[in-house]
C-alpha cells in the first residue's frame, strides 16, 4: 500500500465502493474542484512540473528495461496524492515545506483507516514513532520508501520530502518489472501497484489522459459549419466544474443532489455529461434529450464494435455498464478527433479533454451532424 483515495461516481453512474484513504486528513491547499485549466500543466507549479519531467531523464538509470515513463504519469499520480503540493513551498533544491503528512494508520478510523501499520522508521521521514504514515508528495508510507528512495537532485540524500527525490521514486516504484507503460494495460497495473483500488486507478488515469491530450488544442482547421460549432461550444467550457445534474441548452448551471455516490451538484455551477452535451448541441440549433441514455437514442448510432475509429469529429460517445445494452449507458462525451473527447468525466473535476479510453465501457457513438 502507498495510499488509497476515495473516488467519486461518474455522470448518471451507480455507486461505486468506498476506499480507504492516506490522504483524506490531507489538507494542502486543495483546489476546490480539483480541477485543471487550460493548458495541459497550468495546475503544476513550475518546480513540481521541472521534477517530474527530471525524473523521467533520470529513471533510466534505475529500471534500464522499464519504456513509456513520461511526466503525465507522474503528474497523475502527485495530482491525486498531494495535488501537486499546491499551498506548500518549494525551494530551488526542492524541498517542500511544510512538509506533507498523511493521517496516522492506527486503525483508529481517522481518515477511513482501520488497520494499525505499525511504525518502520522511527519517525525518520513521517515524524512519529506511534505508527506510520504516508509522506511527501507522492505521499508514500517509510516502508516504501527504504526500498525505493532516491537522490534525485544530488544531494546526497533520498529524502521523500524533497520534489525531485520522490518524482523519482515514484518513477522507479511504477517501472518495477521492466513495464512498458505505453501500453494501457501494463500503465494500469503499475497504478494498482500503487494503489489496489479500481476507484483510484481510473481517477489517475484520468489526470494522465487529461494532461496529455490537453498539451495542444485539437486540430479543427478543417472543421466547419455545426460541427465546428458544436466543438467549439464544448471547447469553450474547459474548466468549468463538475455539476450533478448541472447544465443545460443555455450554459452551466447549479445541479441537484445527489449522485449515486452522495455527491450534490446543488451548490456547484457547472455540467454533468449530458448537461454538456445538451449546451453544445443547442449552439447548432439541435435539442437533446437530457440524459446519456436518451441521447443514445437521437441521431444515427455507430455500433462499439466497429471501434471508436469509426468515431468523426462532433459525434457523441457513449460508455455502459453492458455494452451492446443501452439501457445501461451511464456517460456521454463529444468526440474532437485523434482518440480524444470533451468530457465532463465525474465529481471534482472540470470540463476538460480526454482520452475516449478514459472511460470504461465504450458502447458505440451517435452521428447528429
Amino acid at each position: 500500500m502507498v495510499a488509497l483515495l476515495m473516488f467519486a461516481a461518474v455522470c448518471c453512474a451507480a455507486p461505486v465502493g468506498n476506499a480507504i484513504s492516506a490522504y483524506v486528513a490531507l489538507k494542502t491547499g486543495r483546489q476546490g474542484d480539483g480541477g485543471i485549466a487550460e493548458g495541459g500543466s497550468a495546475d503544476i507549479p513550475p518546480r513540481m512540473l521541472a521534477a517530474y519531467k527530471k525524473a523521467v531523464q533520470q529513471v533510466g538509470t534505475y529500471a534500464p528495461t522499464c519504456q513509456g515513463m513520461r511526466w503525465s504519469i507522474l503528474a497523475g499520480i502527485a495530482k491525486v496524492e498531494s495535488n501537486h503540493a499546491i499551498g506548500r513551498t518549494i525551494t530551488a533544491g526542492g524541498d517542500i515545506r511544510p512538509k506533507i503528512y498523511g493521517v496516522l494508520l492506527n486503525g483508529s478510523g481517522a481518515g477511513g483507516n482501520t488497520t494499525a501499520v505499525p511504525d518502520t522508521d522511527g519517525g525518520t521521514w513521517d515524524g512519529t514513532s506511534q505508527g506510520e504514515r504516508a509522506v511527501g508528495p507522492f505521499q508514500f508510507l517509510p516502508s516504501t520508501w527504504v526500498s525505493i528512495g532516491e537522490d534525485g537532485n544530488g544531494d546526497k540524500v533520498a529524502d521523500p520530502h524533497n520534489a525531485d527525490d520522490a518524482a523519482l521514486g515514484a518513477a522507479i516504484y511504477l517501472c518495477k518489472g521492466g513495464r512498458d507503460l505505453t501500453k494501457r494495460s501494463q500503465l494500469k497495473a503499475a497504478i494498482w501497484q500503487y494503489n489496489h483500488s479500481s476507484e483510484y486507478v481510473a481517477n489517475v488515469l484520468g489526470w494522465i489522459d487529461q494532461y496529455t491530450a490537453a498539451v495542444k488544442d485539437p486540430e479543427l482547421k478543417n472543421v466547419t459549419g455545426k460541427v465546428r460549432t458544436v466543438i467549439q461550444a464544448a471547447l469553450s467550457q474547459r474548466g468549468v466544474s463538475y455539476s450533478w445534474g448541472g447544465g443545460n441548452a443555455h450554459g452551466p448551471s447549479y445541479g441537484i443532489c445527489c449522485s449515486p455516490s452522495g455527491k450534490s451538484g446543488a451548490h456547484i455551477k457547472g455540467f454533468d455529461c449530458s448537461g454538456l452535451t445538451s449546451y453544445a448541441y443547442a449552439q447548432a440549433g439541435i435539442r437533446l434529450p437530457r440524459t446519456a441514455a436518451a441521447q443514445a437514442d437521437t441521431g444515427r448510432r455507430i455500433p462499439a464494435g466497429l471501434g471508436t475509429s469509426a468515431l468523426t469529429v462532433g459525434d457523441l460517445v457513449f460508455y455502459a455498464y453492458v455494452p451492446g445494452r443501452d439501457s445501461t449507458i451511464y456517460h456521454v462525451g463529444i468526440y474532437v478527433g485523434s482518440g480524444h473527447m470533451v468530457n465532463a468525466a465525474r465529481p471534482g473535476t472540470v470540463v476538460r479533454l480526454d482520452s475516449v479510453n478514459a472511460m470504461s465501457g465504450y458502447a458505440g457513438g451517435a452521428r447528429l451532424l
